[in-house]
């Protein structure tokens, strides 16, 4: 898959949830490799701030992204639009310290997504494949999030709020094309009890029936209830009838955690890739989401390039005797047993490196090591086998090396270990010279890299 941009840009207006100001946020396209940035158009300089992780500031009541003295609050509903239909790239420009709130939910973002449509970009979409459980916990608030292997992405929340009306709810996503439909409309939520101390804290200015679920129950006196009602510009209403309070009903019995999911979705797209995983959340939070946020960026980092994906059970997409009718390069030199995967501009294959090589007889009697330069060879064999797929009879045509570059080795390669090559065009393929990137991993580890320029070249 390739990375998504907007194929256009688009503006939503209305006022911010704790500023209680009007604001307009405008979502345009972005070139590949960008991911999300966010422009305060109102500040001098207008700057910009790369939506990640490490750059949340606050999640006391909402994702607030910040830099030095410049700041933006209530992000995720956007955020969580944008991840879950797939774009990988765009530029958010507001003219104020926050996102409108609109009608508490991602509905609306959604909506105008869909409308100006998304465009495919040439870069490749980078997904960070969960192969191992990862796990966050936050032993005061009893708060987890746990991340497990998947084929996509998916989520479950399980929540305990401690009230009458919803007391524990569980909410789940298996497709994220459901996205859409089943979460994205969900709003915000807040309980009676809770706003006065909002208010206090200078939040939820902009707050009112229209854009949250209010849930009244727990009986406080008429006056306490009119004069939140008077802070909050809303009608007053009989402090006996306990129940939810928000102008439109409920669009599912379990709407708020359905919101816990979309805000969890809204934080993990601050990771910076699209992630293969299953996520599991109990009892999550703003804080708790950043701090798993923080965690998988640190993790990201540790394996920044990700061993392909390699299962022996499966068909080969070329075999050896494939690959003989390819390549000409036979006994000792064909370093390429078979192919798992090929694209129009990538190719993985693999080396099964015996104690039989030959070139272990001296290299090194008392300690087997594979050389470098035969490593890199590998790897341009997997390379050549990419560019002779993408002309006709590839049979008559071979490879030659033109130029190597940036070559790193970082581990021994030994009798029982298993090669995997990895090799990515970096270039259309233009008069008969490709560029190209690869990499050989022993397990997760790479143990080579470089850079190379090859010509192919038509037999006489």
């Amino acid at each position: 898959m390739k990375q998504m941009t907007l194929k256009g840009s688009f503006s939503l207006c209305g006022k911010g949830l704790h500023t209680g100001l009007s604001l307009t946020v405008t979502f345009n396209p972005a070139p590949e490799n960008t991911g999300y940035k966010i422009q305060r158009i109102d500040l001098d300089g207008m700057p910009t701030i790369d939506a990640v992780a490490e750059n949340v500031v606050d999640t006391q009541r909402g994702t607030v992204i910040g830099k030095g003295d410049v700041r933006v609050s209530t992000v995720e509903h956007g955020l969580a639009a944008l991840y879950a239909l797939g774009i990988d790239n765009c530029l958010i420009q507001v003219n104020g310290p926050e996102f409108p709130i609109l009608d508490g939910s991602a509905a609306m973002f959604v909506e105008k997504i869909k409308e100006v449509g998304v465009e495919e970009l040439n870069a490749p979409k980078d997904w960070y494949v969960i192969r191992k459980k990862i796990e966050v916990k936050d032993e005061e608030s009893g708060s987890s999030i746990t991340i497990l292997p998947d084929d996509e992405f998916s989520l479950t929340a399980m929540c305990s709020f401690n009230s009458k009306f919803i007391n524990s709810q569980f909410a789940t996503l298996d497709r994220v094309e459901d996205f859409t439909t089943e979460i994205a409309p969900a709003r915000t939520f807040v309980f009676v009890r809770d706003i006065e101390p909002l208010l206090k804290a200078n939040l939820i200015k902009g707050g009112d029936l229209d854009n949250a679920i209010v849930m009244y129950e727990k009986q406080i006196s008429q006056e306490q209830l009119d004069k939140l009602a008077d802070m909050l510009n809303v009608e007053h209403r009989d402090a006996t009838e306990l129940g939810y309070i928000q102008h439109k009903p409920l669009v599912w019995e379990n709407e708020c955690t359905r919101h816990k999911l979309l805000d969890i979705i809204g934080d993990m797209a601050l990771i910076g890739k699209p992630i293969k995983g299953r996520i599991i959340a109990t009892r999550p939070g703003h804080t708790i989401n950043n701090k798993f946020a923080r965690q998988m960026r640190r993790d990201i980092r540790k394996h920044e390039i990700q061993a392909p994906i390699y299962d022996p059970n499966e068909e080969p997409v070329m075999d050896i005797n494939k690959i003989r009718e390819l390549l000409p390069h036979r006994y000792p030199m064909q370093l390429v047993d078979k192919v798992i995967s090929l694209g129009a501009t990538s190719i993985v294959g693999v080396k099964n490196i015996t104690s039989n090589e030959p070139f272990f007889q001296g290299h090194f009697p008392q300690e087997p090591v594979m050389p470098g330069v035969l490593q890199i060879e590998a790897m341009a064999q997997c390379g050549g086998l990419l560019v002779l797929n993408t002309v006709e009879e590839p049979e008559r045509w071979s490879t030659y090396f033109m130029k190597i570059d940036d070559v790193k080795f970082r581990q021994k390669v030994v009798p029982g270990d298993t090669l995997l090559f990895k090799v990515d065009l970096l270039a259309p393929v233009r008069h008969g010279v490709s560029s190209m990137k690869g990499y050989g991993f022993v397990g997760d580890r790479i143990v080579v890299e470089a850079t190379f320029t090859a010509q192919i070249v038509k037999n006489k």
